[in-house]
């Protein structure tokens, strides 16, 4: 396991240690669930949506979680006071979960953001031919990563589109994935990908924006149709895509796109608001 705790502590089974000795990540053992969550001004954005989903990615596999939602929130909390930081992505992982007793991690991770010039030009994206084995847990799969890190690298792009062997794309692999065509949005159905966060305030604001979305994956051979696409995620909010391989699209003028980015940012306002107000 990869040793990814940064800054100065971490918190493993709720005790602080210094990120001076991070031994500990090389005992973890398969398999393992984890969740990454954005931090903002010191509030942990949607946290008892990402809780919700970490618990179901344990119950798919029948683990219990040793642990309550308030002590993984205080955790949290203290992750971010002890190390004085309130603008980055925190990091939940459990391991040894048939174990007696559960690892559990709370950590710092490099955080990358997109720059604001993404969101007026858009991303380059490639397909990529892989899916999930598990798509609605949220476990860690090093060698899948390393290989769509390299392909990704490769062709200098931004995120890569996986497609099965069907050819239909199913998601992203770090974000879930949305088409235009005209005036409807699609995205793979709920039961085919990981139900990302994001993915779920995106659906509401559709819904509140009067937005029609069809759960019907899009296959690649129906690319060069589309009017535009973007990918959603913890660290990207709604990023729209430019092009596919060698496919363009002008996904940054799209209206439906703008509507849904401006309306996720609204939400993303006012759930920090209600937060700092408590």
């Amino acid at each position: 396991m990869k040793r990814e705790a940064i800054l100065n502590y971490y918190i493993y089974n709720g005790e602080k240690c210094s990120t001076d000795s991070i031994e500990v990540f090389d005992n973890i053992i398969s398999p393992i669930i984890y969740e990454v969550i954005r931090i903002i001004d010191g509030i942990p954005l949607f946290l008892e949506d990402h809780l919700e989903r970490f618990r179901k990615s344990l119950d798919l596999l029948g683990v219990k979680l040793e642990k309550s939602d308030e002590e993984i929130k205080a955790e949290i909390f203290e992750l971010i006071k002890i190390n004085k930081c309130n603008q980055m992505n925190v990091k939940l992982l459990c391991s040894n979960l048939y174990e007696k007793e559960q690892d559990f991690f709370v950590y710092f991770v490099k955080s990358h953001y997109p720059e604001p010039f993404l969101y007026k030009k858009g991303i380059h994206t490639i397909l990529f031919y892989s899916e999930r084995e598990n798509p609605n847990a949220k476990v860690l799969n090093t060698s899948l990563r390393e290989c769509v890190n390299e392909a990704i690298k490769k062709a200098d792009a931004y995120e890569a589109l996986l497609v099965n062997e069907d050819g239909y794309i199913m998601e992203g692999s770090r974000s879930n994935m949305f088409f235009v065509k005209k005036d409807v949005v699609y995205t793979a159905p709920a039961k085919d990908v990981l139900l990302g966060v994001t993915r779920n305030y995106i659906m509401k604001v559709c819904k509140m924006l009067n937005i029609k979305v069809v759960e019907k994956a899009i296959h690649e051979k129906e690319i060069a149709s589309l009017d535009g696409a973007f990918m959603s995620g913890t660290s990207v909010n709604v990023l729209p895509i430019k092009s596919i391989d060698k496919i363009k699209m002008d996904s940054v003028d799209n209206q439906v796109i703008n509507k849904i980015l401006e309306g996720y940012l609204n939400e993303m306002k006012d759930y920090i608001k209600s937060q700092t107000a408590r």
